[in-house]
């Protein structure tokens, strides 16, 4: 289990290290210039700009900033950020946590409530709530994410006002304790049904059509003529054996979830990496973008090499081929 556990990471840091050097490459290609951004249209001192783009480093060679950036990551140091005045990794870790709120508890809450309509409507093929799924998944995975904020703005915070419209806290108000708990658990609700919506939509379409598939299997019968209940068939003996497509898709899906995360926090004003991305490609704050997509590299990443632990896990096949090799 160690081998193997080690060459998924092995592989794992050599994606990171390609999507680096594509993504630096990328950054620098796109048209435009920080100094517009950082200088705007005021006038400035001659041989001012000449400086700042000294000091930065901008004037060097594509090849040079490549090999200092990736020399200064190896020492933890992520850059400095243009436009905030302020170094890259504590901009980001300031912004990370509101992330995180928003993000870990929608897509753990979806991958829960997609297994369990998934496993329910699976037996029932045809039925009303079988039916129901195939609307719910239909309309999740075709809604645009931005569009659907919009509208839950409208229906929820403006026409009922019933939540808040955006941000995290509220602006009027320093809650404390408790009541800060509750403050921001309720500016949480539509930007987290925003990011779960989709991914319930593809756990439960996975998750229905592989508990189905496996309902057919010779195991099942044997579970039946033991005079096991079909409650206790279904979540001890199926599930388990039905779970590897559905752990592939939570896995694969988690980079969408990432994409879906930026359009929802700058829908809903919330202060998190999402919103910092957007205002980065703005300002062309290289640093800051590049920090970014090294967070998202890494966090894709290991979520796929946990998916490939977790197959292990359920399938000692997987473990006893790789070792085999």
């Amino acid at each position: 289990m160690f081998r193997y556990v080690l060459s998924r990471l092995g592989w794992g840091a050599l994606i990171v290290l390609a999507i680096l050097v594509l993504n630096f490459i990328i950054i620098h290609m796109v048209p435009g210039d920080p100094l517009d951004a950082l200088l705007g249209d005021f006038p400035v001192p001659p041989g001012y700009a000449e400086q700042i783009r000294s000091d930065f480093g901008l004037d060097k060679p594509l090849s040079t900033q490549l090999g200092l950036y990736l020399w200064n990551l190896l020492q933890g140091n992520l850059g400095f950020s243009f436009a905030n005045r302020m170094p890259v990794i504590d901009l980001i870790l300031a912004r990370l946590g509101p992330t995180v709120l928003l993000m870990v508890p929608a897509l753990v809450c979806a991958a829960v409530v997609g297994v369990v309509l998934g496993v329910t409507a699976a037996p029932r093929a045809g039925s009303v709530q079988d039916s129901a799924l195939t609307a719910l998944s239909l309309f999740g995975y075709s809604v645009p994410v931005f569009w659907l904020g919009q509208m839950l703005v409208i229906v929820f915070a403006i026409y009922l006002g019933w939540l808040p419209v955006q941000g995290m806290r509220s602006a009027r108000e320093q809650l404390t304790g408790l009541d800060g708990v509750l403050n921001v658990m309720r500016h949480l609700v539509l930007p987290a049904f925003c990011v779960m919506i989709f991914y319930i939509a593809i756990v439960a379409r996975v998750a229905r059509a592989s508990v189905a598939e496996a309902l057919h299997h010779d195991y099942v019968l044997t579970a039946k003529a033991k005079g096991l209940s079909r409650r206790t068939i279904l979540w001890q003996h199926v599930l388990p054996n039905a779970m590897i497509p559905v752990i592939t898709v939570i896995g694969y899906n988690f980079g969408h979830s990432l994409t879906g995360a930026i359009l929802v926090e700058t829908v809903f004003a919330w202060p998190g990496i999402g919103s910092l991305f957007i205002t980065s490609i703005t300002n062309r704050d290289y640093p800051v973008l590049q920090g970014i997509f090294l967070l998202a590299a890494v966090s894709v990443v290991l979520i796929n090499i946990v998916t490939d632990l977790l197959y292990a896990l359920l399938d000692p096949r997987v473990r006893t081929r790789h070792e085999a090799r």
